[in-house]
């Protein structure tokens, strides 16, 4: 018995840290598709030949389905279940709304 509470408990654990969502900050890019904006997410990488720095940016699109956030806001999205092709992301919450408005 006590053999397959200890063989539990691993599974528990490996499955656990496995079972994490990813969570990136970015700037609204578009907000002009129905529950879905465009999230633009920079991330600073050193090159590795002449030791400069790079920003390198990818947009995400991410479902918003209370339609909260606008374009110029940051936002903080999260990995989530395919909810179409392009679209896997979701968003969490609005960081700091844009001054555009």
């Amino acid at each position: 018995m006590a053999q397959t509470q200890s063989a539990d408990k691993k599974v528990a654990e490996q499955t656990e840290g496995s079972g994490r969502k990813r969570i990136l900050q970015g700037v609204v890019v578009s907000d002009k598709m129905e529950k879905t904006i465009v999230v633009k997410v920079d991330r600073r990488v050193k090159h590795g030949q002449y030791l400069k720095y790079l920003t390198l940016s990818k947009k995400y699109k991410a479902h918003d389905e209370k339609r909260e956030a606008k374009t110029g806001d940051r936002v903080e999205i999260v990995e989530s279940r395919p909810i179409s092709r392009h679209k896997c992301w979701a968003l969490r919450r609005v960081l700091e709304r844009s001054s555009l408005q």
